[in-house]
């Protein structure tokens, strides 16, 4: 395994929430074959039950003025490096947890909320859905280990 970067910081779609942001919570539960606990997509899709996205994204909207608060993309698990670097079938490890890239997520037209133009910047770069291999607990800090290099 080799570390590739850190947890920035932790979002969930719990039930009471709705919208974007994604409200940030002191840590995620990743339940192998469920989901995020308490999580509102929870049990759904358990293909795309974890999205990752990294500071890049955040980036490429502040350099074309789009200002948006950390969890606007909708992810659970933003990085301080670009999950787009890694293949669809990557392994990452964080704490305990195992979870495996299984897509790039698609930008919805729901981003036009932000700024009308910020779905074509962030197209192919919004972040990657992920499936939960191995339970266990995610926080802010924790590193992340590529685990098929």
């Amino acid at each position: 395994m080799k570390n590739v970067g850190k947890v920035l910081e932790i979002f969930s779609a719990t039930l009471g929430s709705s919208g974007l942001p994604r409200p940030k919570v002191e840590r995620l539960n990743l339940i192998e074959n469920y989901g995020i606990e308490f999580d509102k997509f929870a049990g759904k899709k358990l293909d795309q039950t974890v999205m990752i996205v990294g500071l890049k994204s955040y980036e490429i909207a502040q350099e074309n003025s789009i200002d948006l608060a950390f969890g606007s993309l909708g992810e659970n698990i933003l990085l301080d490096f670009d999950p787009h670097n890694f293949e669809v079938g990557t392994i990452f490890k964080i704490g305990d947890s195992f979870i495996e890239i299984t897509q790039i997520c698609t930008v919805c037209n729901h981003l036009n909320v932000f700024d009308e133009n910020l779905p074509t910047l962030l197209k192919g770069h919004r972040g990657v859905y992920c499936r939960i291999l191995k339970s266990g607990l995610v926080q802010k800090d924790m590193n992340v280990e590529v685990y098929n290099v």
